[in-house]
């Protein structure tokens, strides 16, 4: 864990957030300034700042298999039946927090391409 990252310090409970799903490899919560009706993120409690952190060995695909579960389990958790999944990967495409995160927007429709 990293002891500047946010993220890394919600993990560790010296920030509060509004868990919404939480496991022994991911957690789960309710983003600050939300872009959908429903906006959570789904974050490893292991850090890495970015998806091309990850290498092409089998623990790396096992930790990402678990956070893909865990957002999957966290959007059955708010009842969402529709819901977009979203990992941006650097500044140029939007990431402002470098601790991967998944973010799942659901509770209205949303068109291709976005915005």
């Amino acid at each position: 864990m990293s002891n500047d990252c946010i993220f890394c310090r919600i993990v560790k409970g010296e920030i509060p957030s509004q868990k919404v799903y939480e496991d022994e490899y991911a957690i789960a919560f309710r983003d600050l300034n939300p872009q959908a009706p429903v906006h959570c993120l789904v974050i490893p409690k292991k850090h890495k700042p970015r998806l091309d952190s990850y290498g092409d060995v089998i623990a790396d695909a096992e930790e990402l298999g678990r956070v893909l579960l865990a957002a999957n389990k966290t959007a059955k958790a708010l009842g969402l039946e529709d819901f977009r999944a979203v990992v941006n990967c650097g500044t140029g495409a939007g990431q402002t927090v470098f601790h991967l995160h998944v973010h799942i927007l659901g509770g209205r429709d949303f068109t291709w391409p976005p915005g």
